[in-house]
């Protein structure tokens, strides 16, 4: 894994010091997203939720509600019409202080418990939606969202992958899509001097897409999406410079006692 890659000269305005901090999470119905949500729900932040499982979407939506507010929207972010009806949700609970894009995809279709398909083998329209889901989604819904971010010097979070800089044999569309999405995020980095654009490596985790990656496989060594949100809770608190930060780093540098804590879940983001 290189080590985390940062914009060092960078000073955004002041934040508003009153005002929701409104966070619009993607693939929010389990896994790393849900549990963000529900870490964020505990600060009183207002939530946009979406997810393409409705039931789990609701399911989450029912959970939170008890905390704060949520707006929960099914739906697909490679989906235009879906992508706007965030953003106005967003802007209705008063403008978005954060966007998380963690909404992703293995390969672009239903696996069945079949291997990861080598690059040679990769049927083309899943690889399509891949990059779809992975690259074209979160930058389209960042354009949207751009606007209520500057205005509250907010901050958007890109999940990344250790495969973005590894060579894994299987991983060739994920990990190309999410090299796509790490570039991207530098990129408006440099563009966008009002916001912290920041790509995160979580690690493994033990989620279904990572079981659906290892079929028939024991994955329960590893760690629970749970365990990696004080990470992010930790970004969100200090807000260095945008760049690439891996979860594990961000974990070391947080203060002895701090963390969240929340109940098991095996969900995926997607």
């Amino acid at each position: 894994m290189n080590a985390s890659q940062t914009l060092p000269s960078q000073t955004p305005p002041a934040r508003p010091a009153d005002g929701p901090q409104v966070a619009l999470i993607t693939g929010a119905s389990r896994g790393l997203g849900l549990e963000l949500a529900r870490a964020l729900a505990a600060e009183g932040r207002p939530l946009v939720l979406t997810a393409r499982h409705r039931d789990e979407l609701a399911a989450a939506e029912a959970e939170l509600a008890n905390l704060t507010k949520v707006v929960a929207l099914a739906g697909s972010v490679v989906d235009d019409a879906h992508r706007e009806r965030l953003a106005r949700a967003a802007a209705d609970l008063g403008g978005a202080d954060l966007l998380v894009n963690n909404a992703s995809t293995l390969t672009g279709y239903d696996l069945a418990g079949a291997a990861l398909p080598g690059l040679a083998e990769f049927p083309l329209p899943g690889l399509l939606e891949t990059f779809e889901v992975n690259v074209l989604g979160p930058i389209a819904l960042t354009q949207l969202l751009l606007p209520q971010l500057r205005a509250r010097a907010g901050a958007i979070v890109n999940l990344s992958s250790d495969a973005a800089v590894e060579a894994y044999p299987g991983w060739g569309g994920y990990g190309a899509s999410k090299a796509a999405l790490d570039h991207a995020s530098a990129v408006l980095a440099a563009e966008e001097q009002a916001v912290r654009v920041w790509a995160v490596d979580p690690g493994d985790m033990r989620t279904r897409m990572h079981q659906e990656a290892f079929p028939g496989e024991d994955i329960s060594d590893r760690p629970l999406p749970r365990t990696v949100v004080p990470a992010f809770l930790t970004l969100l608190r200090e807000r260095p410079a945008s760049g690439r930060y891996r979860a594990a780093d961000l974990a070391a540098a947080r203060p002895p006692g701090t963390g969240t804590a929340a109940p098991d879940d095996d969900g995926e983001p997607r």
